[in-house]
């Protein structure tokens, strides 16, 4: 099985790349090459930073149609890490409105919370979807490495998997071969390379 992490200079990728090897799939390249993103059994898309400047980075590259076309018409499983998983909805408000890859329904906006910092940090639990393979033999309500200041909302069920910080909101989701998760779970410890093992291995 290979797997390519799409590298648009904005993202966790070595630690990504660490956790994946460390689970035991040697065979995961970083890149963003068409052609080798084309050869992929699946995709994971991991992000750090600003919404605007991403999309700008995945526009120059001329890499959104290719994503589009590989998840939407090709059926490839992709997992959207932390920013990535935004990328993945339909626009966000950081940087000014900006369109997203429109993988899945979801709004990208600032937390509204009071009393509480921004950005959210560190770990909290997530209430999964049911019957969900990111999180199978995980159990219970897990927690996760959370940093990030925008959230994800949506009015349509996309396989929520929420979480509560100050206000309930997608923690991430899972629809056929799309997945995406807030957190970091290559930060996780052992909850997160499980549900990296689940995603390699269940999708």
């Amino acid at each position: 099985m290979k797997l390519v992490i799409v590298d648009y200079g904005m993202g966790n990728l070595r630690s990504v790349t660490s956790a994946i090897r460390y689970l035991g799939y040697e065979q995961v390249e970083i890149s963003n090459d068409p052609l080798v993103l084309s050869c992929a059994d699946k995709l994971i898309l991991p992000g750090v930073g600003n919404y605007a400047r991403a999309m700008s980075r995945i526009n120059e590259l001329n890499l959104t149609d290719i994503i589009r076309s590989l998840v939407l018409a090709d059926r490839k499983p992709i997992l959207g890490i932390c920013l990535g998983m935004q990328l993945m909805g339909k626009s966000s408000t950081e940087g000014g409105f900006n369109e997203g890859l429109c993988l899945v329904d979801g709004l990208v906006e600032a937390f509204e919370v009071k009393d509480l910092k921004v950005p959210h940090v560190g770990y909290n639990q997530v209430t999964p979807c049911q019957n969900s393979r990111l999180y199978s033999e995980v159990g219970g309500e897990p927690d996760y490495y959370f940093t990030h200041s925008f959230r994800m909302t949506s009015q349509t069920d996309i396989g929520n998997t929420t979480c509560f910080y100050g206000e309930r909101f997608i923690a991430g989701f899972e629809v056929e071969n799309i997945a995406g998760v807030q957190f970091h779970p290559e930060l996780s410890q052992t909850n997160g390379l499980k549900l990296l093992k689940n995603f390699i291995e269940l999708f």
